[in-house]
């Protein structure tokens, strides 16, 4: 004990014997510039998007769900952003399906009605119209092929109906499948672990430039961080198409892929035009796929003499007009390039 008191007067001894006007050595701070870089990031992000971002109010019908009655009346929310000048709104289907009115909020607190423009469940997009003068600026749209893993990733929107919600975190991955409620496989989704809630469905997902990356649209509540965006090159096709027709027609063949790059020696040698291309993770049975023997593994490089660099070439390439028409693909499998024809059929008369 003797000794223990020694030390404890030993040290309150060197205390005192600091002159008082000498000041304690400062911890050095070397992630300071750092986090201030990322602080400047994120808030210039956000002052870039926020006006363009909306708060949806959906009042409508649901289909009967487990112990919930049919045709039940619902008053939901959601999130969407304007991406043209003439008031345009792109969000998820599953917030404004089944609408009977739709309700606007806008950054600055103005209500203005909705009129639903279309919607997609097999991509979970969906546009709304502004039933008013333009009143908020168009969001800047990105290109979602050029992201890279680790990047800042900043979702926006309305969890819980508290409007301009901001989180942040990274691109986590890159070229997901994701099961939408429609049951069809969506390719090239974007995971990220900035994170999501109830009611930030819709809203978008930006880069540190504040330019849309992605429609935020999942996540999985048991999990920490796992949050998913359809890609805004997806998003532009689909939105173009409901604007046009009012729902998006498209062909089928029946693969799971993911974006792969191919190796400069298959490219030189095979005469490849892209250096990237479709690795088929699954193939459906009984599709045009399986009837065309793709396989597991095989690399899609061109449709119908039409090189594909990744899965949104080969959606833009599956359209109405080829549903039954014979068509080609080409492959690498293994180190061979095969070219296999194919005929792909009707999405929309597969779901019925």
């Amino acid at each position: 004990m003797k000794d223990v008191q020694d030390l404890e007067l030993h040290f309150a001894s060197d205390t005192e014997a600091r002159p008082a006007d000498t000041p304690a050595s400062p911890i050095p701070d070397a992630d300071g510039p750092l986090l201030d870089a990322y602080s400047r990031a994120v808030t210039g992000a956000v002052e870039r998007i926020a006006a363009s971002v909306v708060h949806i109010q959906v009042e409508g019908e649901l289909p009967s769900r487990g112990r919930r009655p049919a045709n039940e009346t619902q008053i939901r929310g959601g999130s969407g952003f304007v991406f043209t000048p003439d008031g345009f709104v792109l969000t998820n289907t599953h917030v404004v399906e089944h609408a009977r009115r739709l309700e606007v909020v806008l950054p600055d607190g103005h209500r203005v009605t909705a009129s639903p423009v279309g919607e997609d469940p097999a991509t979970d997009l969906a546009v709304v119209r502004l039933d008013a003068a333009q009143l908020t600026p168009a969001a800047v749209l990105g290109d979602s092929s050029r992201l890279k893993v680790g990047q800042i990733a900043i979702a926006i929107g309305s969890p819980f109906g508290y409007q301009t919600t901001v989180t942040a975190g990274v691109v986590s991955a890159l070229g997901r499948s994701l099961r939408t409620r429609s049951g069809r496989l969506v390719d090239d989704v974007i995971q990220t672990d900035a994170p999501l809630n109830p009611g930030n469905s819709g809203g978008p997902l930006v880069d540190s430039n504040g330019v849309v990356i992605g429609v935020n649209t999942a996540m999985i509540g048991a999990a920490q961080g796992i949050c998913f965006a359809i890609g805004v090159n997806t998003a532009v096709f689909v939105a173009s198409r409901l604007i046009r027709d009012g729902r998006v027609t498209r062909s089928y063949i029946g693969v799971a892929g993911q974006n792969t790059p191919i190796s400069r020696r298959f490219v030189r040698f095979h005469q490849l035009d892209r250096s990237s291309g479709i690795r088929v993770a699954s193939v459906e049975p009984k599709s045009p796929a399986a009837h065309a023997g793709l396989e597991e593994g095989d690399i899609v490089v061109a449709f119908d003499g039409i090189s594909v660099g990744g899965i949104d070439d080969l959606h833009r390439l599956l359209t109405d007009t080829r549903v039954g028409h014979r068509s080609e693909i080409v492959l690498l499998r293994r180190t061979e390039k095969l070219a296999l024809p194919i005929v792909p059929e009707a999405y929309a008369a597969r779901d019925e």
